[in-house]
């Protein structure tokens, strides 16, 4: 079988609510992505035999198939084809899965695997809050009420209940959180971040532009301290998260080339990294978030790894207690956790996460002179993703 390999990855910063990327549609922002790929690449954009593109709230500026929409937006030309994912916050690392599949299997040679989500413009939850206000009924069907009688599925909910079943403490979430701003800070101020950004023009809200270019993760806090993440409420009374020690909402988006080597041959270029592992598991919907730990621990077995071969990990920030509870009881080295921050400084822009997270794993391997990276992360319904990467 063909082998899967990664020859860019590149993202926009990051945008908080309301901020400098909330006057881009989605489509247009994805599209900058997909240039940026063919650029660096410098692939004839009719070479790429489709797109793949994660997306969660797949409704007004994201419906009708945003991934087949941003196309349209880009420089790639019609007879690219495309289609859209939803593994919830694993959407494009599902994407990103779609694609190695692809190409491992020869049926294609070079797949972009993509990622968008606008929580200024399409509101987290609006593709099941808006139709159930107008009566057009609720996800949750007759036979999931039987089966999880009185069950509120919420990832709150279940952020909470990871706390409680690791024994997690608000002091050590909170430090978790200002570590993860710290480590942003430095990423930013030492440039770290810099071969992986795309820079696109600002544009607020109200659709005005300032002429600027956004360069930098809008979310991070340069002030932030254990003082000012310690003085934030409690998300939920006798909880142990805040708004501080969660992960922001985030408009981004990020993709990947992904190539065989026939596909390496028509571009002439060298990879980046090589895709060792990737697999999904699916676990308890109820507590929802825990599962990055039983799929790591299946994805090393799978591979024949242990956890001390890994280089670098990235585990979505969506919750201090994910990452947390998952280096705590696996035995990860939390120096080699998210090293450029996550989530809580980062953003998280759902469905655009999973590739903007390994854009960041791909770079920071190549700047640290690193060999593996793992990437994981928890989803919506008990479900997680891992990917294990080479560096070449």
């Amino acid at each position: 079988m063909a082998e899967a390999y990664i020859v860019a990855a590149a993202r926009v910063a990051g945008g908080k609510r309301n901020g400098k990327l909330s006057g881009w549609h989605p489509a247009d922002l994805a599209a900058s992505v997909l240039d940026a790929l063919i650029a660096r690449t410098g692939c004839d954009p009719a070479l790429v035999e489709d797109v793949i593109m994660g997306c969660v709230g797949q409704a007004g500026e994201q419906a009708t198939n945003i991934a087949r929409n941003a196309v349209l937006a880009s420089k790639l030309p019609e007879s690219v084809p495309a289609t859209s994912v939803d593994r919830q916050c694993g959407s494009s690392q599902q994407a990103l899965h779609f694609a190695a599949q692809a190409v491992m299997s020869g049926s294609m040679d070079i797949v972009i695997a993509a990622g968008v989500e606008s929580m200024s413009r399409v509101p987290m939850g609006m593709p099941s809050t808006l139709p159930a206000k107008n009566g057009l009924g609720f996800y949750v069907s007759p036979n999931m009420q039987a089966r999880y009688p009185g069950v509120q599925f919420s990832q709150f909910i279940g952020a909470e209940m990871l706390v409680k079943k690791y024994g997690l403490t608000r002091d050590e979430l909170d430090a978790f959180a200002l570590q993860s701003h710290q480590r942003a800070i430095a990423a930013t101020r030492g440039g770290a971040f810099t071969k992986e950004i795309v820079p696109v023009a600002v544009r607020m809200n109200d659709g005005t532009e300032t002429g600027e270019l956004h360069t930098a993760d809008e979310g991070i806090r340069f002030d932030a301290s254990i003082e000012s993440i310690g003085s934030v409420k409690l998300l939920q009374e006798g909880g142990a998260l805040t708004a501080a020690s969660a992960s922001q909402i985030c408009d981004g988006s990020a993709g990947l080339m992904v190539v065989n080597e026939r596909g390496l041959k028509a571009l002439g270029v060298a990879p980046l990294a090589r895709v060792h592992h990737m697999s999904v598991m699916g676990h308890d919907p109820v507590i929802m978030l825990e599962a990055p730990i039983p799929a790591t621990e299946r994805a090393l077995k799978r591979a024949g790894m242990k956890i001390d071969d890994i280089d670098l990990f990235e585990v979505n920030e969506a919750f201090a207690s994910v990452p947390v509870a998952w280096q705590k009881t696996l035995g990860a080295d939390p120096a080699r956790l998210n090293v450029n921050g996550g989530a809580i400084a980062l953003g998280h822009p759902l469905g655009g996460s999973g590739a903007k997270l390994m854009t960041t794993l791909v770079h920071a391997l190549m700047a640290r002179g690193k060999r593996y990276g793992l990437q994981t992360m928890c989803e919506g319904g008990g479900l997680a993703n891992v990917t294990i990467i080479e560096r070449l």
